[in-house]
């Protein structure tokens, strides 16, 4: 009995994952990835995602801080100048 949790007909965290054959936006190279590539969208093999990951912008962290986010330095109501 496989007593690992699933999410909808998901497999658990961990297990088998579907894998999609893709071409590598940089060097050509035939690749798979754990994801349905999205047209348009480009798609790395392993080497040239290591080359282009802090590329990326960064996603903003939600965890914690009461879930306002940072505080944004440009609100005038915060800047200590009269108006």
């Amino acid at each position: 009995m496989d007593n690992r949790r699933s999410f909808g007909n998901r497999p658990s965290f961990g297990g088998p994952r579907e894998m999609h054959k893709a071409i590598c936006s940089d060097c050509g190279t035939e690749t798979e990835v754990p994801f349905k590539p999205i047209e348009g969208r480009p798609v790395y093999c392993r080497d040239c995602y290591q080359k282009h990951k802090n590329d990326r912008p960064r996603r903003p962290d939600f965890r914690g801080g009461g879930g306002r986010g940072p505080a944004d330095s440009s609100d005038s109501s915060d800047s200590g100048e009269e108006q």
